[in-house]
């Protein structure tokens, strides 16, 4: 396919979004996330990622690695819940995915993504987590909820 055929095509794929009902809600769902969150070493804590109506009965994921394709999905809300010090839950009245990351390691800095499964491309959204060096007092842990709206 040369330019020019490329030129040719771009007219048409414009009129489809132009048209009314040529793509499902799915079809622009996003699933938010609050972007960035941090905690202290030895301590915990929570997030949470919110998606559009109409996926609340698919899995959801979180996984690990800074690229989409090759993240380490680590915990899902229908295998198992909890994993370690990691647990994922879904409300599905809030389309709420909390994630709880427990025992912090500075080592767990990294990037993360709350995702949806579905039969094409996953949706997701990604999570830089950091984890900074600190005592933790002797009354409790240290929880930081992250909340995105």
């Amino acid at each position: 396919m040369g330019p020019g055929d490329r030129t040719m095509q771009l007219p048409a794929a414009l009129l489809l979004l132009w048209l009314p009902g040529c793509f499902s809600e799915r079809d622009s769902v996003e699933v938010r996330s609050p972007g960035q969150v941090s905690g202290l070493a030895g301590g915990s804590l929570v997030l949470q990622c919110h998606y559009d109506k109409g996926w609340e009965n698919y899995r959801k994921w979180w996984c690990r690695g800074a690229l989409w394709l090759s993240c380490e999905i680590l915990v899902t809300t229908t295998v198992s819940q909890r994993d370690k010090r990691v647990s994922i839950r879904d409300d599905h009245g809030a389309r709420t995915i909390t994630v709880t990351m427990e025992n912090l390691r500075e080592s767990d800095t990294d990037t993360y993504w709350c995702g949806i499964e579905r039969s094409s491309d996953d949706l997701g959204a990604h999570v830089r987590v950091k984890v900074f060096p600190g005592k933790i007092p002797v009354m409790g842990t240290s929880t930081c909820v992250c909340v995105c709206m």
